[in-house]
């Protein structure tokens, strides 16, 4: 045990020791009261006796007091700290873990106020600390166990793995949609949910697991000695439990639940990493489409982590007037005689380490996080510009720009779009909307109404893609479009199948048969071409076989300067 010091008091200490004296025989809390100027505090005794400190008078107590903080507490009590002495607040109230006599964290509940001498300068700094037992033990809404807890539990079989060898598995699992259940009811109903739920999971768990809580609607289980075929089990038992509606207050409610697993010790070798890897795994699951357990891998989860750093990325990119982005441009000929008479813009994005990012992984994202819509502006008046000046050299060049279902949503799209035709002064029939039709999932009315506006306007609609969605034929009938552009798909086969060869003659001739254009993509070979324009009548033809996708440089110098009628390239190596 320490020896107790015999430090002298200071003034300001001396002026307030009577009252300490009596305040501290009244109360199990512990008390502290500093002089701000002299930078010496006064404490009870029972901190001085629980916390093993010097003594009940201290020159410096953080000298003594931030060594025995929880590290994960410790840049939280700094900062508040660091508010005070600076006088940037009278106030500090926090709750964090101290390692007591025993080497043990208990929580505490730390509440303090600076008070101003005659002058109305900051002069003591004054409160109590509150011993908060619960914060160690239950959860307040369920009952069960809670996170700190979890954790202890977690850390205690990381410390027998390392005894014996005998790994196992980390749960968490998470409630799907709750946050509905919250909006629609209130949250007295979520806790209620929440209850009811772990009673169910509990009825149903082996008898050597314990159920905690967590964060949120977030439960956790360890397992010790769990194996693939085991977690499989267990999340099956779970997932049948909650398999049918159940009763809270009157209502029947019914949720899924989405879980990751992490294995320990190959997937991390202490709580924070375990936790987080189990975390993340969960999310994938719910990304995924929910009701699933994901098992962690430390391949998945750094494709994961990339997403989100390309999240990141990609609104600082929209954030700095979308820097890095650009557009490439693949020409598209008339079938008959191999005239240019346009180009589609496809999106391209560096990102800020210098590399280029494929679009079927940035692109999705856009959609995600809904920048697709400042991006399709951004994209819009390139394309505008663009083409404003390739028709300088080609009068009749038109420029296809895809459109996201989202920037269908946008109202304000449409103003914006013809507003740029305006300010570039270009007519609007020299751009092309591109509609990718398996993004649409609801609402034709709306769609073609939009879409109709901007057709009066004089812009062409297209559909992009036609085939590849699971619903072409109902898009094909609900859209009302001036071009379908025919996928791949359909023509990869076309020399070696007869049906495929039918299917792309009748789909060109119901176009035709409606007053639409049909266009295919994809061509890459000199025979499908001939095939596509003399026997199955396509109207254009957009493909390697007459170029890739080029850089608005690129194209000029390869597309714009010769002859307006392209030959064939050489067949592509690869793709």
């Amino acid at each position: 045990m320490r020896k107790t010091n015999r430090l002298p008091l200071s003034a300001n200490l001396r002026r307030f020791k009577f009252y300490f004296d009596l305040l501290k025989r009244t109360t199990d809390d512990y008390l502290f009261l500093s002089d701000m100027q002299d930078s010496m505090t006064m404490v009870s005794p029972n901190l001085v006796q629980d916390f093993d400190l010097p003594g009940e008078i201290m020159e410096n107590l953080d000298l003594y007091w931030l060594p025995l903080i929880h590290p994960e507490e410790q840049d939280g009590y700094i900062k508040s700290i660091d508010a005070i002495k600076l006088h940037k607040s009278r106030e500090h109230l926090l709750e964090y873990r101290v390692k007591n006599r025993k080497g043990e964290y208990v929580w505490i509940r730390c509440r303090g106020c600076v008070g101003l001498d005659r002058d109305g300068q900051p002069s003591i700094f004054t409160g109590v600390m509150t011993r908060l037992s619960q914060r160690n033990q239950a959860d307040e809404v369920t009952g069960l166990l809670n996170k700190y807890q979890f954790e202890r539990a977690v850390k205690s079989a990381l410390n027998a793995c390392r005894v014996t060898g005998e790994g196992g598995a980390l749960m968490v699992l998470g409630l799907d949609n709750f946050k509905i259940i919250n909006e629609t009811h209130n949250r007295v109903v979520g806790d209620r949910v929440l209850r009811e739920v772990a009673r169910q999971i509990e009825a149903v768990l082996p008898q050597e697991l314990t159920l905690y809580k967590l964060d949120g609607d977030q439960y956790g289980l360890v397992c010790l000695g769990y194996g693939e075929e085991k977690v499989a089990e267990l999340f099956a038992t779970i997932q049948g439990c909650l398999a049918h509606p159940y009763t809270v207050d009157g209502h029947q409610y019914f949720n899924t639940i989405s879980a990751g697993t992490v294995f320990y010790p190959q997937g991390g070798k202490d709580y924070l990493v375990l936790h987080k890897h189990a975390e993340a795994a969960m999310d994938m699951a719910k990304e995924g489409g929910k009701n699933r357990n994901c098992l962690f891998s430390k391949e998945q989860y750094n494709r994961w982590v990339r997403s989100i750093t390309m999240r990141d990325y990609l609104w600082d990119s929209v954030e700095n007037g979308c820097e890095g982005f650009s557009l490439f441009f693949q020409p598209q000929v008339r079938a008959g005689d191999r005239e240019l008479i346009g180009a589609e813009s496809l999106l391209r994005w560096r990102n800020p380490k210098g590399r280029m990012v494929a679009p079927m992984e940035f692109i999705p994202l856009l959609e995600e996080t809904k920048l697709i819509v400042p991006v399709g502006k951004w994209i819009f008046e390139e394309a505008v510009r663009i083409c404003k000046r390739w028709r300088q050299v080609r009068p009749d060049f038109r420029l296809s720009v895809n459109m996201s279902y989202e920037q269908v949503k946008e109202l304000s799209f449409k103003k914006f779009a013809l507003g740029c035709l305006k300010k570039h002064d270009l007519p609007p029939e020299a751009i092309v909307l591109e509609l990718t039709e398996s993004k649409i999932v609801a609402d034709w009315s709306f769609v073609n109404h939009q879409f109709d506006d901007f057709r009066k306007a004089g812009i062409k609609i297209a559909m992009d893609d036609f085939g590849t969605g699971y619903s072409s034929l109902a898009s094909f009938k609900n859209l009302s479009c001036d071009i379908v552009k025919i996928d791949r798909e359909f023509v990869k086969k076309i020399l070696e199948n007869d049906f495929d060869k039918k299917l792309v003659e009748y789909v060109v001739a119901l176009c035709h048969s409606m007053g639409i254009e049909a266009y295919i993509e994809g061509v890459e070979d000199i025979e499908e071409y001939k095939l596509l324009t003399e026997e199955c009548k396509a109207d254009a033809i957009q493909g390697y076989l007459f170029g890739h996708p080029e850089s608005e440089e690129n194209f000029e110098e390869k597309f714009l300067k010769g002859e307006k009628y392209l030959e064939p390239c050489s067949p592509p190596q690869s793709h």
